[in-house]
């Protein structure tokens, strides 16, 4: 237990020791911050949603408008993933269970690096070509202002971001779970407190929910870059580490592949079901996939940070050849997801309009919103052998494996049945997609990592 003193600030910080304890408790003593965190963080986008869904004039406009935004701040979230949660952390975390602390430190300031490159690269795209790109998502002339006016100042704090998320898996990956929950809640706060401000006080509407989410995420990445430059933390975030090698640089990229693909094609699944959801269903209808999108974030919170304190655990017990502790940390991933799934989908099943009525009041938003959400979450349970297989080949750096069931689950299942289920079932096919590959992805996922993985584990477990 460390503790940090500066300038009359002070807080206990606790870092967890993965390769001792009972695995279970230690994935939920691990998991808690990060599932707050994840809460959190999701307050940045959803407070949005909700204040915007609740103005006086145009408001379910203005929620389709940014819900057409979705797509562009997944794309930006799935390039954290791909230099942070996915990537580089467990590399990170299985060179510290390797003891190798020089090879570590090397790939967090590598990570860093990438994370700040590529966010000036996105952010001047974005500039550049937000009206193509938002026509592309699914705009219409009546929507596209209100998207417009969001995506722009949203664009501006696209380095912030991916500082923030992929420098917090760090945080995370080194046991300080808890410092990686505080780091979103500083930002969270600060944009609940100051949305309400900019969006009706100062009457800035779209606007004002954009300057404070920046301003928030800013706040947020200097803390986390702070924390981790500080002298609390045994793998520090220093500037000669910084320095991109193409090695380390692909090892980062090839093994965070899998998170940024699932990302990516987040993207490409709500640049699809947006395009689909106007065709079949018109603007409503699109507003219909922000409230979906919203709500399975919601609850997908609980499900990233089981998958996000299981995988450090994972990797550095793999990293030291303990092959009983990954194996009971990927099997208990399974167990907790499963049952909280369960739960969820009864929560949806039972109270749909409850749901949708925290983002919307439009009646007709609100009982197309109903039936869309049971279709939506059917089989919902599913997505624990999606996450538990995925996470465990994240976690013990199987790329390939990882890249390849990202792909399936979304572009070769989702994609293509988003686009033909509406000819035979109208604009519920484009619901009908996701439960479909819930079910196909996710089997698919967890056996064939089981047939992948357990036997690397039992010959470790038997000492060879």
């Amino acid at each position: 237990m460390d503790i940090i003193v500066e300038k009359g600030f002070c807080m206990k910080v606790h870092q967890a020791d993965f390769s001792k304890g009972n695995v279970s408790s230690l994935i939920l003593r691990v998991s808690f911050p990060l599932i707050i965190a994840e809460l959190v963080n999701l307050l940045y986008n959803i407070v949005d949603r909700i204040y915007i869904g609740h103005l006086a004039e145009n408001g379910s406009m203005a929620l389709t408008g940014l819900g057409l935004c979705f797509p562009v701040i997944s794309l930006i979230s799935a390039f954290a993933k791909l230099f942070g949660s996915n990537g580089g952390a467990p590399l990170c975390a299985m060179a510290r269970g390797r003891k190798d602390e020089r090879e570590a430190s090397l790939v967090m300031g590598n990570s860093f690096m990438l994370s700040v490159v590529t966010g000036a690269v996105l952010m001047t795209i974005v500039l550049l070509f937000h009206r193509p790109i938002l026509y592309a998502f699914g705009a219409s002339d009546a929507t596209y202002p209100y998207a417009r006016d969001y995506l722009i100042i949203y664009s501006l704090g696209t380095i912030p971001v991916l500082v923030t998320l992929s420098m917090n898996a760090f945080i995370n990956s080194q046991g300080f779970a808890t410092i990686g929950m505080v780091t979103v809640l500083i930002g969270a706060v600060i944009n609940i407190v100051f949305d309400p401000i900019f969006i009706f006080v100062l009457g800035m509407g779209v606007k004002g929910a954009a300057i404070a989410t920046v301003f928030s995420q800013t706040v947020s990445c200097i803390f986390a870059v702070s924390f981790l430059c500080g002298r609390n933390v045994e793998l520090k975030l220093r500037f000669a580490d910084m320095k991109l090698e193409w090695g380390r640089c692909r090892k980062i990229i090839a093994l965070g592949m899998s998170g940024f693909t699932m990302g990516a094609t987040n993207s490409l699944v709500q640049l699809v079901c947006n395009k689909c959801a106007f065709i079949w269903g018109g603007d409503l209808y699109v507003g219909v996939m922000t409230i979906l999108n919203s709500v399975r974030e919601i609850y997908n919170t609980f499900i990233n940070g089981i998958g996000g304190g299981a995988t450090p655990v994972m990797s550095f017990n793999y990293g030291a050849k303990d092959g009983i502790r990954t194996r009971k940390a990927s099997d208990w991933t399974l167990i907790f997801i499963f049952a909280y799934a369960m739960i969820v989908w009864i929560i949806v099943l039972a109270f749909p309009r409850a749901m949708a009525m925290f983002f919307t009041q439009d009646e007709a938003m609100l009982d197309a919103s109903v039936s869309a959400l049971r279709i939506y979450f059917f089989g919902f349970i599913f997505m624990a052998l999606q996450t538990s297989g995925q996470q465990t080949f994240v976690a013990l750096g199987k790329a390939k494996q990882a890249v390849f069931f990202s792909l399936f689950r979304k572009v070769i299942i989702v994609v293509p049945l988003t686009i033909i289920l509406p000819y035979f079932f109208g604009i519920n096919g484009v619901m009908l997609a996701e439960p479909i590959s819930n079910v196909i992805g996710g089997c698919a996922s967890y056996f064939t990592m089981r047939h992948i993985v357990m036997p690397e584990l039992k010959a470790m477990e038997n000492g060879r």
